[in-house]
């Protein structure tokens, strides 16, 4: 009997025997996408312990401290999006086994660093790594669901990077407690070790089939040119001032090779990427999205860490406990977000979602030192529910968009967006939280000398240092510093707020509406493989 024509066209792409196996390997790809989610995370914890002196920490400057950590997202930015070219042409499997093996040595060898310096170049390393990772993961889940599954498997994917979020800063405050600094990166090792194994075993290789030829001045000019943006931006948000000329040249030079790529892949025959796929309003307006709600979160994850530690007093590990709400509502709701997308469709779900985190965020303006711990709880589990209702519809908008064999590319795009803007979140608005706390406690200053005084007006952490070195008279600076933040969080959770409003009114406006049932993806694809099953 023949097969009709739209049945046809619908027919399993996935080989049966990947096809049983599916969830098993989806497991193996959360954690090989937690580890290095959660590395960042537990690093902010442990920036105190490795700024004291040898042999409790490093002894390890300000500066130093930033470059450890932004030595990862500047390498792991600025390869995201040829990892995943690469991964389509010579297959998922053997990037996501080659990057989870170098995130692994990276951390064992960070872990033993005897410097500042060894710690920033092995952080690099293991950046170098997690750019192969990420968008492997998602590559590889596109490859072994069917279309139908997609935006389930999508959904616990997505669940699975906020639970990385609210894990780290446990786990790291754990560590910490019990064990030397070191701990933090050692710990990812023998999770390496499982996860390789898993990987050989479980996971199928994939690739494009017909990859045709390569683009080597595409891929050169798009390293360069997000490796210069991204370092603008981060070298913006360490100086609090974007107007800064080395911090224009890189922003402008990074802006201007990038649309030198744009430029060269609508007119070369062999483009790395296919630059039609962002006329399409949805594709572009869900990249855009993933960007937006990025933003809007990393800088309210940044001033939120220096609310609950220094103005509340708590510890690394209470105030990593208080991001569980955020986790849960991602796992409960991630994976479930899909149903209420088929209900209501993608733009009205989205706009509800960015419409909640918004919401979330410029509670913040409303906060001081004695808000009620349950508010604060409250508060995180409406912006994981609003994340999760955002990140599994437009991740979905955007790997669907794209051919099967072409997972790798979608997924860095997915990615990339996502890690500039949080770049940009982290930068902007933290230069926004460190000029208006400077404006505030610089009147509180005048009596120190010039130099003690820049010192102390830098963070809220500088300032409590020296409040602590005076001993009892220093209580009413401790007072003003708090209040000084306070305020700063203010002004900064209204942009923040201000953001997620922006990425409301993009997906309400280009987002696609529900689709007619009728045409649900996925629907002849249950069915042909309901029949292959008889």
């Amino acid at each position: 009997m023949s097969i009709p024509s739209g049945a046809r066209a619908a027919l399993p792409q996935v080989p049966e025997a990947v096809h049983r196996r599916r969830w098993a390997i989806l497991v193996v790809l959360m954690f090989s996408l937690l580890i290095v989610v959660l590395d960042n995370s537990i690093l902010n914890v442990a920036v105190k312990t490795i700024a004291s002196p040898a042999p409790t920490g490093l002894g390890a400057t300000q500066s130093e401290l930033e470059w450890a950590i932004n030595a990862y997202t500047l390498v792991f930015a600025g390869l995201l999006f040829t990892a995943g070219l690469l991964g389509d042409r010579i297959g998922r499997k053997k990037v996501l086994l080659f990057g989870i093996l170098l995130f692994g040595v990276g951390s064992a060898l960070a872990a033993m660093s005897g410097s500042p310096g060894e710690l920033i170049s092995w952080r690099a390393v293991m950046g170098f790594g997690a750019a192969f990772v990420m968008p492997a993961t998602l590559a590889v889940l596109m490859n072994v669901f069917e279309r139908d599954e997609q935006p389930k498997a999508i959904g616990i994917w997505a669940g699975s990077v906020g639970l990385a979020i609210a894990i780290g800063p446990i786990t790291g405050g754990l560590l910490l407690e019990h064990f030397w600094w070191g701990s933090i990166f050692l710990v990812n090792v023998p999770v390496v070790i499982a996860a390789l194994i898993a990987m050989a075993v479980l996971v199928p290789d994939s690739k494009d089939p017909n990859p045709g030829r390569t683009d080597p001045l595409g891929v050169v000019l798009s390293i360069v040119g997000l490796v210069l943006l991204v370092y603008g931006i981060i070298r913006g948000g360490q100086l609090a001032d974007f107007a800064d000329p080395t911090v224009l040249l890189s922003i402008i030079g990074g802006l201007v090779v990038l649309a030198a790529f744009v430029w060269h892949e609508k007119r070369t025959s062999h483009p790395a990427v296919d630059i039609s796929y962002f006329k399409e309003p949805s594709f572009s307006a869900a990249v855009a999205a993933i960007a937006l709600v990025f933003f809007a979160l990393m800088g309210v994850t940044f001033f939120s860490a220096f609310y609950m530690q220094s103005v509340r007093g708590w510890s690394a590990l209470q105030a990593g406990l208080l991001i569980l709400p955020l986790a849960a509502a991602q796992m409960i709701f991630a994976p479930r977000a899909r149903l209420v997308v088929d209900r209501f469709g993608a733009r009205v779900v989205c706009t509800v979602g960015m419409l909640l985190v918004a919401l979330g965020l410029a509670a913040f303006a409303l906060f001081d030192a004695t808000t009620p711990v349950w508010v604060l709880c409250v508060l995180f589990f409406v912006q994981g529910t609003g994340m999760a209702h955002v990140m599994t519809p437009v991740t979905v908008s955007v790997m669907q968009a794209l051919p099967r064999e072409k997972a790798g590319s979608g997924s860095a795009i997915n990615n990339t967006f996502r890690q500039v803007g949080g770049a940009l979140g982290i930068a902007v608005l933290g230069s926004v939280l460190s000029t208006v706390y400077r404006g505030d406690i610089e009147g509180h200053l005048g009596a120190l000398p010039a130099g003690a005084r820049e010192a102390a007006g830098e963070s809220i952490e500088a300032t409590l240092g020296l409040a602590d070195k005076l001993g009892p008279a220093g209580a009413p600076l401790v007072a003003a510093a708090n209040d000084a933040f306070l305020k700063a969080m203010h002004v900064t959770a209204i942009g923040s707020a201000t953001i997620a409003l922006v990425g409301a009114l993009v997906v309400a406006m280009f987002l696609p509406g529900k689709t007619p049932a009728g045409q649900k993806s996925g629907e002849g694809e249950r069915s042909v493989r309901a029949g292959a099953g008889r």
